[in-house]
């Protein structure tokens, strides 16, 4: 089992009045999906999909759609669209939920290493 107060997420994920920030650095062109690191600034993930006519985007708001089980039409990218490192917004839902499924992520990057 993990423990959540091992890892501070705050500045990563982060509730505003739109909603919940995400802040994520995208590495697109990769052969798969995935969440693959995180600082205490980022999350870092690898998309499969190129950089070109914003698919690697649209995969990315995929990704988190499933990821934390968010209608798509309820996740947008609030800045950094054209950038690697951009902030997603979740609407109408729990942070704690979110974190703890990032956490859970988080932790099992950490025991990989």
């Amino acid at each position: 089992m993990y423990n959540a107060n091992m890892y501070d997420i705050s500045k990563i994920l982060f509730e505003t009045s739109e909603g919940i920030i995400l802040v994520v650095r995208l590495v697109p062109n990769s052969s798969f999906s995935k969440i693959v690191d995180y600082t205490n600034e980022y999350i870092r993930i690898k998309i499969s999909a190129p950089p070109i006519e914003n698919k690697a985007n649209k995969e990315l708001l995929d990704y988190f759609s499933q990821f934390f089980s968010v209608n798509k039409s309820k996740i947008s990218i609030v800045s950094g669209e054209k950038s690697k490192l951009k902030k997603i917004l979740i609407k109408d839902t729990n942070l704690d939920e979110l974190r703890q499924k990032l956490i859970f992520v988080i932790d099992s990057l950490h025991k990989e290493k």
